[in-house]
């Protein structure tokens, strides 16, 4: 099927959304009770399927793959290079899963798809000459070896005491409740750091690296400069003031280091053996953050981020209007600056 015959695309063959991107159920006010049950119950929704496949991926890390505490209390070659392997291995399946089936099996062709090219598998603009090598090296190497290191030291710190700690037979409500909290400090943070890595001299020392993915696919999702990846997985020194556990920490870091990949694969949805059974995971209020760089820093979470501080495209053309609008009045600012006599 060749993408003019998809619905909702334009002449150039990129997909727009049959309605704008709204902002989730929460926060959003009014609080409605309806809208907001349908948004954390709903499938799929805040908790399911993703938040809850990563949870269950995190019990099997800590409970199976994660040294006991005492063990991690002394910084040893065998306990760093297990963390370290089994987050690469983690990484490399569960990015695979879905780029090989979108993007290398095509199983669904261009439906679902914001746009009609697919990765760039021979290119100068990459590292490594193609687009998804370049990405799985960022991603392994960046991403993997500091995700590894942040949680290497993390981990150590709390088998030495060193970390607030709590405890699930002590404070049972407050443990539940900080796994549904923890996606919105990641959000809070991924909005600053964003903002930050948009800063001039940041982006051209390390944010163009993951820029160079206009057409994002999975293993867009943490292909990052090292400078950008120490950054972006720095949200886990909210460990050093928030009482947590060993599992928090892991959980923490697996949600921000798995869910980019469904924030970057390019599509809206994954179809399930069939076209009626698809699942929606893809953000297309982060792909057009790639396709336009100056708009919706957010994630998924909150993009009421980017609404405040009137930076969000909600996939319309007057959302488009604006934003091209802002950016003539920058450009005429800094040109007014560069003009303007010097003393």
């Amino acid at each position: 099927m060749e993408y003019a015959d998809l619905p909702g695309r334009d002449a150039r063959g990129n997909w727009k959304p049959v309605a704008r991107i709204e902002l989730p159920a929460f926060p959003r006010w009014p609080f409605r009770l309806a809208p907001f049950l349908t948004w954390l119950f709903g499938f799929p929704g805040f908790l399911w399927p993703y938040k809850a496949v990563i949870f269950g991926l995190t019990a099997v890390t800590w409970f199976f793959l994660t040294p006991p505490l005492e063990t991690m209390a002394t910084l040893r070659p065998g306990w760093i290079a297990l963390i370290l392997l089994r987050n690469v291995a983690l990484i490399a399946v569960w990015y695979s899963i879905f780029h090989v089936r979108l993007h290398v099996q095509r199983a669904q062709g261009l439906r679902y798809k914001f746009n009609n090219r697919w990765l760039a598998e021979k290119s100068r603009a990459f590292f490594l000459g193609g687009q998804t090598a370049d990405n799985v090296f960022y991603s392994i190497v960046s991403g993997g070896g500091i995700w590894s290191a942040y949680e290497v030291l993390t981990l150590w710190a709390y088998a030495n005491g060193l970390l607030p700690f709590m405890a699930f037979r002590t404070s049972p409500v407050a443990f539940v409740l900080l796994f549904l909290a923890i996606p919105f400090f990641r959000a809070a943070h991924f909005y600053v750091v964003h903002r930050l890595m948009h800063w001039k001299p940041l982006y051209k020392a390390a944010h163009y690296v993951h820029h160079r993915n206009v057409n994002v696919g999975p293993w867009s999702g943490i292909s990052m400069h090292p400078i950008e990846s120490l950054i972006y997985f720095s949200y886990m020194f909210v460990h050093l003031i928030v009482p947590s556990h060993p599992l928090h920490a892991i959980f923490h870091l697996q949600y921000a280091g798995l869910t980019p990949a469904l924030g970057h694969t390019g599509f809206s949805k994954m179809e399930l053996g069939h076209e009626k059974a698809a699942l929606a995971h893809g953000s297309y209020f982060h792909y057009l953050h790639h396709r336009y760089f100056e708009c919706n820093y957010a994630s998924d979470e909150d993009m009421f981020l980017d609404k405040l501080f009137g930076s969000m495209h909600d996939g319309t053309a007057e959302a488009h209007a604006k934003m091209r609008a802002r950016a003539q009045t920058r450009i005429r600012a800094r040109k007014a600056a560069a003009e303007a006599p010097l003393g």
